[in-house]
């Protein structure tokens, strides 16, 4: 059916512009929410679409529908808007490549799940939590099944399809007129969500946060926890945008070949990874998946391009345009980071810090000095190469690029948040203010 979706779009344009891309998605979707330990929202629907790009007399033109009986008149839009734009030779549609195969990003699974299963897996989640003593203030499950079709005038024809699973939990705990709060999710392209590890990690979190104690101000070695690298993490990748370094946005601009990291420290944009959450065939634009080794040995050697970017800077696309939906048009975005260390220090190795398993306002940081603030959350001090006191309210400031500078991966688990893979990360030299 997808295939003859595209072909009636293609017919509702071939002919009436000089270039074509058509972009069609479908989603199977199972959500679910609690409020506090009751189940408060349940769904399961299909949701579908087509996404249209044309390209007439150097302009560019998009339109997209959720209603396939509207092929005809979509495509008739896409080639209106071409008359609200500019021309602009650097509009283009990908090229036919070789396309690689991503391995092990589909479950079976999703395709016996059902609501009510669904809703036992969370329950079991909220009902642990509560018998370790954890109040549950919030928790969720999300499991999708998504298969994607893209195709242009250039002869591109790519289809992908995957699954993911999903699994959060928020508590809270009192004792004694003290109250702490924690937070977690687990992410899987496979239903091989741990809910009881999830409930354990989160109210164990709670517990040793509830009896804080101040910490003195001063400058500290600081252990991001998952929460807290990625949170500072999203600003430094930023800089790597194609298009922020057109426009003299990024402190990296006319950096490559440099030294902007720890030498321990490679970092690879890799959409083909087995399992990744954010692995592909192609993006969003239907060019084929390529790795991009952003940083070598701390050496900046690229940044993220989609083609009208990367033909803006006379260079090559590299496969990073990528849709959230049909609902819009491709954007720059990373695929899966690796942050891969040559090194990796030990806990035991730290005399005097502080690790933070969150921060609060990392959305306030400078993106382009990458001058931050932030508010530490469930945070602990190290003495002697252990976790000791649970710390009051405190406030870490820095600059997220001269963190990386020195910036070094501590021994633990690798786990995935979004598009980064990441060690838990020890920065130095953090100015700490207690509170």
């Amino acid at each position: 059916m997808i295939y003859e979706i595209a072909e009636k779009a293609k017919k509702a344009v071939e002919n009436d512009c000089d270039d074509y891309e058509i972009y069609i998605d479908s989603k199977k979707l199972i959500e679910l929410d609690s409020e506090k330990d009751k189940l408060n929202f349940a769904k399961e629907e299909i949701k579908q679409g087509l996404a249209i790009r044309v390209i007439k007399d150097s302009k560019i033109g998009f339109a997209y529908t959720s209603n396939f009986e509207k092929i005809t008149e979509t495509g008739l839009k896409a080639i209106e808007n071409t008359k609200l734009n500019k021309e602009d030779e650097n509009y283009a549609f990908s090229e036919v490549e070789k396309v690689s195969d991503v391995k092990n990003v589909y479950d079976k699974k999703f395709d016996d799940l059902n609501l009510d299963e669904s809703i036992e897996l969370l329950k079991d989640v909220i009902a642990m939590a509560a018998d370790s003593g954890c109040e549950v203030t919030g928790s969720g499950f999300d499991a999708e099944s998504k298969k994607s079709l893209i195709l242009n005038s250039n002869g591109v024809s790519i289809e992908n399809e995957d699954t993911s699973f999903g699994l959060s939990l928020s508590v809270t705990l009192q004792k004694e007129g003290k109250i702490s709060t924690a937070y977690n999710t687990q992410n899987s392209r496979f239903f091989d969500l741990n809910g009881e590890k999830l409930a354990n990690e989160v109210c164990n979190l709670a517990k040793s946060s509830i009896d804080t104690k101040p910490v003195e101000t001063g400058d500290y070695d600081v252990v991001l926890d998952y929460y807290a690298a990625i949170g500072l993490l999203r600003t430094f990748i930023s800089a790597f945008d194609g298009e922020n370094v057109r426009r003299g946005r990024s402190i990296l601009k006319d950096k490559i070949g440099s030294q902007i990291a720890n030498p321990t420290l490679s970092i690879v944009d890799n959409p083909l990874l087995e399992k990744g959450l954010k692995s592909v065939k192609c993006d969003g634009e239907g060019s084929v998946s390529q790795k991009t080794d952003l940083i070598t040995d701390g050496v900046l050697n690229s940044f993220l391009y989609d083609i009208y970017t990367a033909n803006k800077q006379n260079t090559k696309t590299t496969s990073n345009g990528f849709r959230p939906s049909y609902l819009t048009a491709p954007i720059i975005a990373p695929s899966n980071l690796e942050f891969k260390f040559s090194e990796m220090k030990d806990l035991s190795e730290i005399d005097k810090g502080v690790l933070t398993t969150s921060v609060l306002g990392a959305h306030t940081a400078n993106p382009i000095s990458g001058d931050f603030s932030v508010e530490a959350n469930n945070a602990f001090k190290i003495e002697n190469g252990e976790l000791t006191d649970p710390i009051n309210k405190a406030m870490i400031s820095g600059n997220i690029f001269e963190i990386m500078k020195k910036v070094e991966g501590l021994n633990s688990e690798i786990k995935q948040y979004g598009p980064f893979i990441i060690p838990k990360l020890l920065a130095h030299d953090l100015r700490v203010v207690g509170q």
